[in-house]
């Protein structure tokens, strides 16, 4: 039995190799401006071969997009295939953003400004593109640096043209349902069901779809609210393994899917094991789900992807891991070529009814109305409609004329911002703030001949049209983004990507298989039972298994006509788990503790004999023996599991330098003086862009004892003031004649009834109440 907990962050000779929170591969050294970090296109007066990069959205508008109406439907593969290829996605590759909402510095918010200055990067957007005047670019924030390099390596003393930024991938590049099970032992934590003896995890306990389990709603993140009088500001997102499981309707049924189908099999491997452990039975489920992934996308989707012939050039056959293999997500695949599932989204949300036909109380949905509404799952029909309309409804056809629809580039919703915003747009600029080489260094790279003329863009590209389009943008090949060069290119044959994208894609895949030394077909992982009955298996099985429907295409990716091309659920293969069975020797007394605090215990037959093994949870180190020999209860004393102090390792101290550890009974917490914050890794501190607290006091004491010394001196004057008020007095004389003396006050004319000071203007003397209108 392998511990999934820990294996997919661990590789012997290189433990980094595709562990999260570590830099994205480069397969060709990065193109900044600067040569460290600025991105293509940052200064407008740059010259590409002698041509300024276009700006992002009007390469959109004239290449990119289409009206929602203008959709070619694939006449092959379903709407789970696109959804299939984003869950994946989802799986390897997260890239996170800067964390500070206004530029470094003490700049403008990038919600407001249109300055490149960092880490704002906003997309401009043409003169006439807006109906308001005010609004000249869409908002956008750089990718987050890796620790140490670019910009940010300049607080370290590294800056260097030999250390250029880096960008991070927030997951574990394996494919190993991390979109199940998290990426960080933090996160684990949080899906796991702790009571559960089964290895369970948890489930909303709110909502159910007609007995069967939802996702559980995350605590802090909020998504779009439910319209009408019973509507809130907010409505709770749900919490799965990847922050993005309610993004569109198609991701959270993928995500519901596997929730449902982990519990099954933890459930049944317990019924099957009754000495397991709940943690055993939750890892050996784990190990099953993994797999399944792993087999699901290399069996049944990248072939589709790629085309047979390509797929045996990039990826071809499994010869066992291989070491020397780096598993690392690169740069260009996850920020471009597995982009090019965008091209394949379609623009409407299709719900059927068990007959598959559009009930009147279901609709089609536009992509804009439901971004990030998980409440539609549960208010709308549950899971079984949204899964019968990816089986039975085509996806849309990568067409080069119609790459993406205006869902996509005119009304992408994201939490946290309150405009529609532009993927495509979104896409080209990323490429640039990862400083990703032009679309012929790629070709280069791929083998494949560097394109020179309009005559040999014609001739690679599908359409002829937007070859031209794209030459009169960009006017040079070199200068193409790879992410636009990719799409156009016409596709391989029985295939969904051109001769570049199939190169990238294939070569990553095969990296994260033959690099992954608990791959399901690498020796010890799985019996050789255990790998047969695991072939047998596939995502039409799944489906059964966790839905309402009696009937799924045999290939879940393929379009079926209902029911003409489904099968019944019987006539499809499910998983014998018989060969998971490990019934307990017998013939000898074992007396199993009751249990170990923060720990487990599993009973183990091995060559006759039976032992006692023992493991701790996460956080925590076994004090005492692993393996211990049978013996009759009371006269066993199991080990003791102690709290592991994380923030004594030297050797690879869980926190970055720049943030503070602190110990917590099983793990640790980093911690940030301020006003520095936790980047989205938990590990590493960056500027929030705002004063420290100690800022703000100091400033608040400052003002308090300048208005203080000021009230002071305004009190002092005007006692002054006043006491000479007082000590001026007008003296009479016996003809009712008075004088002013200096510094005695007024002097009175017995003929007049005002003050001879009042009449006298300029020509009075200073000493003569000048004082006393001061504090009046």
């Amino acid at each position: 039995m392998v511990d999934r907990a820990i294996y997919h962050t661990v590789k012997r000779d290189h433990p980094r190799w595709g562990a999260s929170n570590t830099a994205l591969a480069r397969w060709l050294p990065p193109a900044y401006e600067d040569g460290i970090s600025q991105p293509r296109g940052w200064n407008p007066h740059f010259l590409y071969s002698g041509f300024p990069l276009p700006p992002v959205r009007e390469v959109t508008r004239q290449v990119i997009q289409v009206p929602n109406e203008a959709v070619t439907e694939d006449e092959q593969y379903s709407d789970l295939l696109a959804a299939w290829g984003q869950y994946i996605d989802h799986d390897i590759a997260f890239t996170p953003q800067s964390t500070s909402k206004a530029a470094f510095g003490g700049g403008a918010d990038c919600q407001l400004t249109c300055e490149n200055q960092n880490p704002c990067f906003p997309i401009q957007l043409p003169s006439n593109a807006s109906g308001s005047a005010s609004i000249s670019c869409l908002p956008f924030y750089r990718s987050s640096a890796a620790c140490g390099t670019g910009m940010q390596g300049a607080f370290f003393g590294n800056l260097s043209s030999a250390n250029p930024r880096q960008q991070m991938n927030g997951l574990t590049s394996f494919l190993d349902a991390s979109t199940v099970y998290g990426s960080s032992p933090a996160l684990e934590k949080q899906l796991r069901n702790w009571t559960s003896a089964e290895g369970l995890l948890r489930v909303n306990t709110r909502h159910r779809d007609a007995g069967r389990a939802y996702l559980p709603f995350a605590q802090l993140t909020t998504c779009a609210p439910e319209p009408g009088p019973h509507g809130t500001t907010a409505a709770p997102c749900f919490l799965a393994g990847d922050s993005r499981a309610s993004e569109v309707p198609a991701l959270t049924a993928l995500h519901t899917l596997w929730l449902r189908e982990h519990n099954r099999l933890a459930s049944a491997l317990k019924a099957l094991n009754a000495h397991w452990s709940a943690h055993t039975a939750y890892q050996e489920a784990r190990k099953v789900v993994g797999a399944l992934h792993q087999i699901i996308t290399m069996r049944d989707y990248v072939p589709k992807v790629l085309g047979p012939e390509a797929f045996q050039k990039h990826v071809g056959p499994y010869k066992g891991y291989d070491p020397a293999v780096d598993p690392t997500v690169s740069n260009v695949f996850s920020t471009a070529a597995f982009r090019f599932g965008h091209a394949t989204v379609h623009p409407l949300v299709r719900r059927l009814d068990a007959d598959y036909q559009e009930p009147p109380g279901l609709p089609p949905l536009r992509l804009q109305d439901a971004f990030f509404r998980p409440w539609r799952l549960l208010k709308e029909g549950g899971l079984d409609p949204l899964v019968r309309g990816l089986l039975a409804r085509p996806a849309k056809r990568q067409v080069p004329e119609q790459l993406m629809n205006e869902e996509l580039t005119e009304r992408l919703f994201v939490l946290g911002s309150s405009d529609g915003l532009d993927l495509a747009s979104i896409n080209l600029q990323r490429g640039r703030d990862h400083g990703l080489p032009g679309y012929n260094a790629w070709r280069e790279f791929c083998g494949l001949p560097r394109l020179q003329t309009r005559a040999d863009l014609h001739a690679t590209f599908a359409n002829a049209s937007i070859a031209g389009r794209i030459m009169d943008l960009y006017g040079h090949p070199d200068n193409i983004d790879v992410w636009l060069g990719g799409l156009a290119e016409t596709f391989l044959p029985q295939a969904r990507t051109g001769p570049l994208f199939a190169c990238l894609i294939g070569r990553q895949m095969k990296a994260l298989r033959d690099g992954d030394r608990f791959w399901w077909e690498s020796s010890g992982v799985f019996t050789e039972a255990q790998r047969r009955a695991l072939a047998r298996h596939s995502l039409s099985r799944v489906l059964c298994d966790n839905t309402g429907l009696p009937r799924v295409p045999a290939d879940a990716f393929r379009t079926g006509r209902f029911p003409r091309d489904f099968e019944a659920c019987e006539n499809i293969p499910g998983l014998n788990l018989d060969v998971w069975r490990e019934p307990p020797p017998q013939g000898d007394a074992c007396g199993l503790p009751d249990g170990v605090d923060n720990g487990d215990v599993v009973l183990c037959g091995e060559t006759g004999r039976r032992m006692l093994v023992f493991s701790c949870r996460h956080g925590f180190q076994l004090q005492g023996r692993e393996q211990v020999v049978c013996a009759p209860r009371g006269l066993l004393r199991p080990p003791v599991c102690r709290d592991v102090n994380e923030c004594e390792d030297a050797t690879a101290p869980p926190c970055h330098p720049s943030a503070r550890c602190r110990n917590t009974k099983g793990g640790f917490r980093c911690e940030c003086t301020d006003p520095y914050v936790l980047a989205e890794d938990g590990t590493a501190c960056v500027d929030s862009g705002r004063l420290p607290k100690a800022s703000w006091v100091s400033i608040a004491l400052g003002a308090l004892l300048v208005g203080g010394l000021a009230g002071l001196t305004w009190t002092v004057v005007c006692r002054w003031a006043h006491a000479g008020r007082k000590a001026s007095l007008c003296i009479a004389d016996s003809g009712g004649k008075g004088t002013c003396q200096p510094g005695l006050g007024t002097r009175w004319d017995s003929n007049a009834s005002q003050p001879a000071a009042a009449t006298r203007g300029a020509g009075q003397d200073p000493a003569c109440g000048s004082q006393i209108l001061l504090c009046q």
